[in-house]
């Protein structure tokens, strides 16, 4: 591959675009207090499915109109975003601590560990996610701690499995042959030479699953099994808007784009990084 070409595959549009957004929506969560054009609980009767700023009927500093209740749909989209990047964030990083661990020690030293990790992620990995997501939020309750513990515990055997297969093919490269040779230990060859090499995969697999994070807690919180009900979720915006789709067609199309543009932004992020980091273009 020439140099051109590897320029390009670093320095890919859907890197920049997927981070551009990426960034904009985190900036926009933590911002949130200062910049939201109206309060995002507030209620009104008497502005009812406001539309649009661009459609007739539509009222200043009301941009994306207002749900039923006459709440501002964009105030909450950008408070939903903070428990979207907060479950998206503290989930994924535990499932990926948890699951590469584990993922890690079964490819690089097999045997039995081999044997009883992968027999734990079989058994693990028999129950549908998302129903047993919403047992383990219905067993501990309702809650932000709920649905990060809840997805963590779910998700973990997705970075186990392709973990322990990249660290068994990197542990037959010659170059951890060679620092055997040289008298480093296992742990210390593991943990200097293969786990190096399989950062790209973790990379990648961690924005994945701050995606699917981000959609399980929307799941959860459509049917109610998220944070409370008074705090915007896109999930609840979802709920919310399908009730009223024929009137207030904006409540339900405004959150759907923005959690698959959430979601996709985090895939060709994590897709990205990988061939950015690959050690082989590297």
């Amino acid at each position: 591959m020439d140099e051109a070409r590897i320029s390009r595959r670093r320095f890919s549009p859907r890197l920049w675009l997927a981070g551009g957004w990426l960034l904009l929506a985190l900036l926009a969560a933590i911002l949130a207090p200062l910049i939201v054009p109206q309060d995002p609980l507030a209620q009104d009767l008497m502005l009812e499915r406001l539309p649009p700023f661009w459609l007739d009927g539509a009222e200043p500093g009301y941009w994306l109109g207002t749900d039923s209740l006459g709440r501002d749909l964009l105030s909450r989209l950008i408070f939903g975003g903070r428990i979207a990047f907060i479950v998206a964030f503290a989930a994924a990083a535990s499932a990926c601590i948890i699951g590469s661990a584990l993922g890690l020690i079964a490819g690089y030293f097999g045997g039995w560990a081999d044997r009883v990790i992968s027999r734990i992620v079989d058994v693990w990995m028999a129950f549908p996610p998302v129903l047993f997501a919403i047992l383990l939020v219905a067993v501990l309750g309702t809650g932000l701690s709920s649905v990060i513990i809840a997805i963590a515990v779910i998700d973990w055997t997705r970075f186990c499995r392709v973990i322990r297969a990249e660290a068994m093919s990197q542990a037959r490269m010659d170059y951890v042959e060679s620092a055997r040779i040289a008298g480093y230990g296992r742990i210390g060859i593991m943990l200097r030479e293969v786990l190096p090499n399989v950062l790209p995969s973790v990379v990648a697999l961690l924005s994945l699953e701050m995606g699917i994070a981000v959609i399980v807690e929307a799941i959860l919180s459509f049917v109610n099994l998220s944070v409370s009900s008074d705090d915007p979720t896109w999930g609840g915006i979802i709920a919310e808007g399908r009730l009223s789709i024929h009137q207030a067609w904006w409540v339900l199309v405004f959150p759907l784009i923005t959690l698959i543009l959430t979601v996709l932004s985090f895939s060709q992020f994590g897709e990205g990084l990988k061939t950015r980091f690959d050690p082989v273009l590297r």
